[in-house]
């Protein structure tokens, strides 16, 4: 029987989602907690990998048992075994064709950039903490050239191992809630490290060192070295996945920040 379940998780202890011999890392631990649960070995599927750091509100997955469990016993169950900055949400009944990787039409995140003078005890690892001020306005404005379907090379990192640098993104927003700066960014795929080279690149339109349309420049450039420095790890944020053909499966949700 195949299974669905959201998971929220803090990334900060752990060395990314996938599990790698000799790390710790969230799907290793969402694997013991299950396979304790199931009394036998469970191996997870997720809708995206998140690196060293990153967090998210929630990363659906699916796993197939043939244990005599139903959803309450999963999820509460896993929860027991799990440390307190993994949680599973809610876990489904799902058909044998359902993907959590392949059936996603599309994937949300989003950035928060703590944009004040002072560090914030509170959101150390939470967010970026960013003492200069941004323009916000600015920001969004040059971020709109990224809609789309377009050739992201300019904000994919020299490691990523897709084999076409070309996504589409139907929304790039960049918000202010007080003193957080807020970049959500939707689209059907991401290239590695592509949310927080955008954001690297319109923090540095959002202090007044670039132009709005220095974003379309790189853009059609091409060339990763021009544009900004990756952003840190710690305000990134994986909202969800959407699933079109299955309406029970939760849609991206705000994470409860700010």
């Amino acid at each position: 029987m195949r299974w669905a379940a959201g998971i929220e998780y803090a990334g900060s202890a752990y060395r990314g989602w996938q599990k790698h011999a000799h790390i710790d890392s969230v799907q290793a631990r969402v694997e013991a907690a299950l396979s304790q649960v199931g009394n036998h070995p469970v191996e997870v599927m997720a809708s995206g990998r998140t690196d060293a750091g990153v967090h998210a509100r929630m990363q659906v997955v699916h796993f197939d048992s043939e244990a005599a469990r139903g959803p309450d016993a999963w999820r509460m169950g896993s929860n027991a075994h799990l440390p307190r900055d993994i949680a599973l949400q809610w876990v489904l009944p799902v058909d044998a064709a359902f993907h959590a990787r392949y059936s996603a039409s599309a994937r949300q995140y989003r950035y928060l950039i703590l944009n004040r003078p002072n560090r914030s005890a509170l959101w150390a690892q939470r967010a970026w903490w960013f003492p200069q001020p941004l323009d916000a306005a600015q920001m969004h404005a040059a971020a709109q050239c990224l809609l789309g379907e377009q050739d992201f090379s300019a904000f994919r990192a020299a490691e990523c191992q897709s084999p076409t640098p070309v996504r589409r993104l139907t929304r790039v927003a960049v918000t202010r809630v007080g003193d957080f700066l807020c970049v959500d960014v939707h689209g059907n795929a991401f290239l590695h490290h592509m949310v927080r080279n955008i954001v690297g690149s319109l923090v540095r339109i959002g202090q007044g060192r670039e132009a709005p349309d220095w974003m379309q420049t790189l853009l059609a450039g091409r060339d990763r070295t021009r544009a900004g420095a990756t952003a840190n790890a710690e305000g990134l944020y994986l909202l969800g996945a959407e699933y079109p053909e299955y309406p029970d499966i939760a849609s991206p949700c705000a994470p409860d920040v700010p």
